[in-house]
């Protein structure tokens, strides 16, 4: 059985739990969480976990096999350098790894002598339906040529002391947000990004809040446009106020052989009763010679669904993780793909605010 430690119980540390808990051979066996209303809410879906009152007495537990870090994103770099300082277990950081560019160099400083394995949690690449959309990605498309992904959905959520209203503290929406989007162009373009245009800004949600006399500055609406080394070229179309639509996310590759799609839905909680069953996530493949488009159902166990938001992706990741904590595989999300995911969207943040093209 491996124990695990959880830095941060919040909305995504909770997620964790609740996920790690499908798993047969791991369990929780500490946690740790200031908020009291969060650490109790943790506490329930891991009653038998201990609680601990700082990182550095976590990181001392020797009877951890590892830590999970689900913390606001501030958070993590100066969390990363207590916890090497005192152990070497493996672990997963939620991402974005980091909120500012100068962080960068910090981080692979502290990684570079270091034995026990790291995985950033990217859990979209996890997800069933992208799953399957990566595997059936260049048999489909012949060659990626142009990707373009589109979320359409709910406001930021509320969370502690309302963190992630401001970019000072989430390195922005296209950091916060969208990180997981730049790591899946890097993933399904197989090449670098060179050139970063975007336009983005703050038209509707939070405008009218205010805490400790600051009103947020997070934008909730984007396009991004990426040039590849490869010579495609990847978009990104985010609106956060669009949360009526059946399908949340949707992503689509085109190359010289094919179209190939897929079709997200959001999470199923916020999903209305009376509007009829919750939509199930679709994979379509439409080749160009012969014409002969087809829709696949891409269904998502229900008990999956019920653990977190992100159709059954921190279920899957935690399984992948537990092999690496076990010694059986490595990372697949390492940090150099956090590091660059993180620095795609501080490049397209600077390109919109300044109203000029990034060239990495």
């Amino acid at each position: 059985m491996l124990k695990y430690g959880i830095v941060g119980c919040g909305m995504m540390g909770q997620e964790h739990l609740r996920n790690i808990a499908l798993l047969p051979d791991v369990e929780v066996a500490a946690i740790l969480e200031p908020d009291a209303e969060q650490a109790a809410r943790a506490q329930a879906i891991a009653p038998h976990a201990q609680q601990v009152a700082d990182l550095a007495a976590m990181a001392a537990r020797p009877d951890l096999d590892a830590l999970v870090i689900a913390s606001p994103n501030f958070m993590h770099v100066d969390q990363l350098r207590t916890i090497y300082g005192q152990c070497a277990k493996p672990l997963l950081v939620e991402k974005p790894v980091m909120t500012r560019a100068d962080e960068a160099a910090t981080l692979m400083g502290l990684t570079q002598d270091r034995a026990a394995p790291i995985w950033v949690a990217m859990e979209y690449r996890y997800m069933p339906p992208l799953a399957a959309f990566l595997s059936e990605l260049d048999s489909v498309t012949g060659g990626v040529k142009m990707l373009s992904i589109r979320e359409h959905r709910f406001p930021f959520l509320e969370k502690v002391n309302h963190w992630n209203r401001f970019n000072a503290q989430t390195g922005g929406t296209l950091v916060e947000k969208c990180r997981h989007f730049f790591d899946l162009m890097r993933l399904v373009m197989g090449s670098e990004p060179f050139r970063i245009s975007a336009s983005g800004g703050q038209a509707v949600n939070h405008r009218d809040e205010t805490y400790g006399g600051a009103t947020p500055d997070i934008w909730d609406n984007a396009y991004v446009i990426v040039d590849f080394t490869c010579g495609g070229r990847a978009m990104l179309d985010l609106c956060m106020f669009a949360e009526g639509a059946r399908f949340q996310e949707e992503i689509c590759a085109i190359g010289p052989a094919g179209k190939l799609e897929a079709r997200v839905p959001g999470p199923t909680r916020f999903w209305p009763g009376d509007a009829g069953p919750a939509p199930v996530a679709e994979l379509e493949l439409s080749p160009r010679f012969p014409k002969s488009p087809e829709v696949r159902a891409i269904p998502v166990p229900e008990d999956l669904l019920e653990a977190g938001d992100h159709n059954g992706a921190t279920f899957y990741q935690h399984q992948k993780f537990a092999a690496v904590v076990a010694g059986r595989a490595q990372p697949e999300v390492t940090l150099d793909d956090g590091i660059r995911a993180v620095s795609m969207g501080l490049a397209a943040q600077e390109a919109a605010r300044d109203g000029k093209v990034v060239v990495l």
